[in-house]
């Protein structure tokens, strides 16, 4: 069933008429950034354009424009009857689907893993909007070191939904977290991925074996199985000085 119509007085929407960034692109970044950080949780309606129009001052035409633009992205979908609603699973990346373990596996890296955590926890609201569970609903977290030719890459942490897999420690230490999701007969088939960088704390350079304040990469990322369903949410870091992502970008027909 879908969510109620969003509140865009409560989401903070507005828009800035001395700005050079187009007005509908406004509104299409700050829509962006609402369901990115699950305040526009998948499902929600976004409400009547005419409405959302009269309340930002702006036409309608704008407010479409906004909208189509994130419709072409795959965030959102225009269901007959129902109106504008916040979708997950048709986001589409040119990117290949894989883990880091499957990744410095085929390059001969010799991938190794060392489990920090692993138990259950309550979810939290970014976590809970991720997952599509109830905040505070029981969800598993992993939280892994990862080792290539024993020197550490990354700090990987993992939300899961409860009871998806038998995440026990041993089978987390020596195999790869998408390999244990294949064996289990899950199809992965898509993901939203957020890439960025900032300063490695104290704690996180001592696990990493970089000082604290080094560049990390960081990625967020929430898998979806073929049947829309997400199984994780991953949430990790990358040293800088040995890791880095690679993109093929593609010209749109």
């Amino acid at each position: 069933m879908p969510k109620p119509a969003a509140d865009s007085a409560a989401l903070g929407l507005g828009v800035d008429r001395t700005s050079p960034v187009p007005l509908y692109h406004q509104l299409a970044q700050q829509l962006e950034a609402a369901i990115e950080q699950g305040r526009l949780a998948p499902g929600s309606l976004l409400g009547n354009e005419l409405e959302l129009a009269a309340r930002l001052g702006l036409s309608r035409p704008t407010v479409r424009q906004a909208i189509q633009s994130l419709v072409d992205k795959g965030l959102m979908v225009r269901r007959r009857g129902v109106g504008t609603q916040v979708v997950h699973s048709r986001i589409k990346r040119p990117l290949e689907l894989s883990s880091l373990y499957d990744d410095l596996d085929t390059a001969g890296r010799k991938p190794a893993t060392r489990v920090l955590r692993n138990t259950v926890e309550p979810a939290a609201p970014e976590v809970a909007a991720a997952l599509g569970v109830e905040e505070g609903a029981h969800v598993h977290l992993v939280e892994r070191v990862r080792y290539a030719h024993d020197e550490p890459v990354a700090l990987l942490r993992n939300h899961l939904p409860p009871q998806l897999l038998d995440l026990s420690t041993e089978r987390l230490e020596s195999t790869g977290l998408y390999r244990m999701m294949r064996a289990r007969g899950i199809t992965l088939h898509s993901a939203r991925q957020t890439v960025g960088a900032r300063a490695a704390t104290a704690e996180e350079g001592e696990l990493l074996a970089e000082p604290a304040g080094a560049p990390l990469l960081t990625m967020e990322r929430t898998t979806f199985d073929d049947g829309g369903r997400a199984v994780e949410f991953g949430s990790h870091v990358y040293r800088a000085s040995r890791y880095a992502f690679e993109f093929q970008l593609l010209v749109r027909p």
